[in-house]
């Protein structure tokens, strides 16, 4: 398959490529700082360029978005615009234009994550947005049922990004970057749709 990876470079990025690889799938690899498929998610038009210079694809898959984390109270509204405009309304998006580049039975695959289900201080914006983003693709699947398939990929604190996160994150289990990548292996690859794989 030809495999439109948005965020390639980040620690979840390179997980996904590394297995999608391994499977024997072609991709075409889109970052911010990209020389070939430069992709902004908060912008339309950048999203648009990227799936316009990359297509026909069969399958689009997102390790990209960021939130901001803060005290509760410093957390104002320009900072949840930040967040939801780049992780959920990016996503999104993403998925929206994607339909008019993805061939009828081909795939999306976003990311959320652990926030969705458990809480830390700071992360409000993440919870919200992630947990909106998890009951999107539930509603959405359905609705493009017998033409698209879409899934989430929801990991909890990466093993090699433990000793970065281990103030933020005390406690949590951690989870090998190699078994993330296998998530977005089996969301392009099986015919499941609609689920949300919390590893």
């Amino acid at each position: 398959m030809k495999i439109l990876l948005v965020g390639a470079t980040g620690t979840v990025g390179r997980a996904a490529n590394d297995a999608l690889v391994a499977r024997g799938h072609e991709i075409v690899a889109a970052h911010r700082s990209s020389a070939g498929y430069p992709i902004d998610l908060t912008d339309p038009g950048s999203i648009q360029d990227v799936l316009d210079q990359a297509g026909p694809l069969d399958a689009v898959v997102c390790a990209a978005g960021t939130t901001p984390y803060g005290p509760w109270d410093e957390l104002d509204r320009d900072a949840w615009l930040r967040g939801l405009s780049s992780k959920l309304l990016g996503q999104v998006e993403l998925v929206r234009r994607g339909t008019g580049t993805v061939r009828t039975g081909g795939s999306f695959t976003v990311i959320t994550g652990i926030l969705a289900r458990e809480p830390i201080r700071t992360g409000s914006i993440a919870a919200a947005v992630n947990g909106a983003l998890e009951a999107w693709v539930v509603a959405s699947a359905g609705e493009l049922w017998g033409r698209y398939r879409l899934n989430a990929v929801s990991p909890t604190v990466l093993t090699e990004s433990k000793d970065k996160y281990a103030d933020t994150f005390p406690g949590y289990p951690t989870v090998d970057a190699s078994v993330v990548g296998q998530a977005f292996v089996r969301s392009v690859e099986s015919m499941e749709t609609g689920r949300i794989y919390r590893i």
